[in-house]
């Protein structure tokens, strides 16, 4: 029995390390050894669920077992790391799909826990065809979020730059100018948080940088 429960557990590591390579290599918080211990954990605690009670059962007849009742907490302690890899900032949801991610590579894992490999191996799959057919999907046809800041010694260039981005982007969330230096050496800078179309996100950058000379993008987030 020892045998099958390496199994199991390597299993369940092999498959979570399989999602955290993919989480890795789109440089995501949670990476390769998050998903490969969160799969290792979930599959060790219901292993220890079903089986880690035997003896207690056999010296007191009366007790009984639940073997969903570890099992079960695992699901609540993904929630708070889920929780910490969702973060608000400048009006953009991030990490959502991490969260969700984890959520996914801790069942695969209770799922080797069990036993239920075949089970395990296509949801794994599954995961990996959505995360890919996903990220493909949306540098083709989806948006990008990003904060921009720009500098230039002219207030009126600034402007006409400023609304060239209004004009092409999808959506603006937030827009800031500032003026920095002495009377004689001002430099404005504005800051504009937006949503762009990830197919013209590349060539709209570059023109923006044509439109004007003196314009210096000092930051693009």
């Amino acid at each position: 029995m020892t045998v099958e429960f390496f199994l199991r557990i390597f299993v369940a590591a092999f498959l979570g390390g399989l999602i955290g390579l993919e989480r890795e290599y789109r440089a995501k918080d949670a990476g390769f050894r998050t998903h490969f211990l969160v799969a290792l954990g979930s599959s060790l605690f219901m292993i220890l669920s079903q089986f880690g009670f035997d003896t207690s059962l056999s010296l007191d007849r009366t007790a009984s077992l639940d073997p969903s009742r570890i099992a079960s907490q695992v699901v609540t302690g993904i929630g708070f790391i889920g929780a910490g890899l969702i973060i608000f900032q400048k009006n953009v949801i991030r990490g959502l799909t991490t969260a969700a991610g984890l959520w996914v590579t801790s069942a695969i894992g209770l799922t080797c826990g069990a036993g239920l490999y075949v089970l395990a191996f296509a949801t794994t799959a599954l995961v990996l065809l959505c995360l890919e057919t996903l990220n493909v999907i949306l540098i083709r046809f989806g948006n990008k979020n990003m904060s921009i800041t720009l500098a230039s010694s002219s207030k009126e260039n600034l402007k006409d730059v400023a609304a060239l981005i209004k004009k092409e982007c999808v959506e603006l969330y937030a827009y800031n100018m500032e003026v920095k230096g002495h009377k004689d050496e001002k430099m404005f800078l504005v800051t504009m948080d937006l949503k762009v179309k990830r197919t013209v996100y590349d060539n709209w950058m570059n023109g923006i940088l044509n439109e004007k000379a003196d314009i210096e993008i000092v930051s693009i987030e």
